[in-house]
């Protein structure tokens, strides 16, 4: 690597996304969700997958409100 520091795609029980630092534990709550790489690739990566920020709990609630 270039002295880059390198991060990975976490995501919570509601399907919020973050970036954590590759060689930190994950946060409580927080499970790798596969993607690595810089700060600049973690975040355009999310960009590209999070389109829904919509947390899943407010999702379900409003699906079950409409059926």
């Amino acid at each position: 690597m270039n002295g880059e520091m390198q991060y990975r795609v976490v995501v919570n029980h509601e399907d919020q996304h973050s970036i954590w630092p590759q060689d930190r534990d994950n946060p409580p709550g927080w499970t790798d969700e596969g993607f690595r790489g810089s700060k600049d690739e973690c975040l355009a990566h999310i960009a590209e997958v999070w389109t829904d920020i919509t947390p899943r709990s407010v999702r379900e609630a409003l699906a079950h409100r409409q059926s």
